[in-house]
């Protein structure tokens, strides 16, 4: 099988096995399974995927390079990927890096906050603009590069998709108002600020 090949279907497997696993009735249907509530599903479905991802980026490592930015242009699209992982951990931050990572076993059986401020007050989904901003100013695009980004955009807005399903099921009309008020994933540019 040739490499390209093996990294696309390998990718697959992560981009179906990911979205299955952080469907709420699959996590219902394993913890009916196992008999009792899993405290820790969060953090073992992190570490999977990780597992996984990595299982991914193993494959397809020898890819020619298609572009290099030269010069001092490259250390600027670097610091711009530096940028774009602090914004990331400050809006992880303000929605609990701890309950996003699985630590906080504490808040799993609570129900989550709708936090509409901060990064959240810009887009409604900003870790994947993040994610995709970041895949898009690389300063190295290789083959393996592309077909990763090409890949994950598609399957970043699909995610914001569906979590916009389940936060409607959470928050009801208050969601539906929050997507009045606030753009999807790009920002608007002429957004007015108003006085409180």
């Amino acid at each position: 099988m040739p490499d390209s090949l093996d990294f696309v279907l390998r990718l697959t497997v992560f981009c179906i096995t990911h979205s299955l696993l952080a469907a709420p009735r699959i996590k219902e249907r394993i913890e009916h399974l196992a008999g009792r509530p899993l405290a820790g599903y969060r953090l073992i479905y992190n570490l999977f995927s990780m597992l996984l991802f990595g299982w991914v980026m193993l494959a397809w490592q020898s890819t020619s390079v298609i572009y290099v930015l030269p010069g001092v242009w490259s250390l600027v699209l670097y610091g711009l990927q530096f940028i774009i992982i602090w914004a990331g951990l400050a809006c992880l931050r303000q929605t609990g890096l701890a309950g996003f990572l699985g630590t906080d076993i504490a808040s799993l059986h609570e129900r989550p906050a709708l936090i509409t401020t901060g990064c959240y007050a810009v887009v409604r989904h900003p870790l994947y603009l993040l994610g995709i901003l970041f895949l898009l100013l690389n300063p190295v695009i290789t083959t393996r590069w592309l077909v990763l980004t090409l890949f994950s955009i598609p399957y970043f807005i699909f995610g914001a998709l569906l979590e916009e399903r389940r936060m409607i099921r959470l928050f009801g009309d208050t969601y539906r108002q929050y997507q009045r008020d606030v753009p999807f994933l790009l920002p608007r540019l002429n957004r007015q600020i108003s006085a409180d």
